[in-house]
């Protein structure tokens, strides 16, 4: 059995919370993991509030069977009322949040046969494969799809913009400011 990586929820009563807007407004509550100042300027770790989930195609190409993340707007509004109904079923509520699926309810128990090992492919780098919970599967128009949550937690990295909202990093943002965070990060583990 693996330990959780997310705090309980009464471990959260007092931690403080921001909400993401993406660019269609759907919004993610997020809880606040670490803060720090950089020139003046206020970066926030988040961790969301509900479990993100992933949804993923299966696909088979001759023997193999390969699982292909749905990223498509138009595919997960067709499947999400398939999908809402069956993690209904396990208490859970399927959101259809900023930057990520998301599941409000209490997580099953995460047994060993419903784990699934993702391989990250990235040209020039070396991607850790992704561990990631079976919560349930699904078919919708004679294609097989699964929900999974991952393992280890979604973190989203953040600054108050100068129309005082929250606003993601660009990735190439956050490849810059990442040595002051892991450096703040390891001074706080010390």
């Amino acid at each position: 059995m693996y330990p959780s990586p997310f705090p309980e929820e009464n471990e959260r009563s007092n931690q403080s919370s921001i909400s993401l807007t993406d660019e269609t407004g759907r919004s993610l509550e997020c809880y606040v993991e670490h803060s720090l100042e950089v020139d003046e300027q206020e970066y926030f770790l988040l961790l969301p509030v509900d479990s993100p989930v992933e949804i993923f195609a299966w696909q088979t190409d001759g023997e193999a069977e390969e699982a292909v993340l749905v990223e498509d707007d138009a595919t997960i509004e067709k499947i999400f009322s398939t999908a809402q109904a069956v993690l209904s079923e396990q208490n859970l509520v399927l959101k259809n949040t900023a930057y990520a699926l998301t599941a409000s309810g209490e997580l099953p128990d995460i047994e060993e046969s419903d784990i699934f090992t993702l391989e990250i492919e990235d040209e020039g780098t070396d991607l850790e494969p992704e561990q990631l919970q079976l919560l349930a599967s699904f078919y919708h128009e004679e294609q097989e799809y699964a929900i999974y949550t991952p393992l280890d937690p979604l973190l989203f990295f953040a600054r108050i913009s100068s129309q005082g909202k929250p606003e993601l990093l660009s990735p190439e943002e956050f490849r810059e400011f990442q040595p002051f965070l892991e450096e703040h990060l390891f001074n706080e583990v010390d």
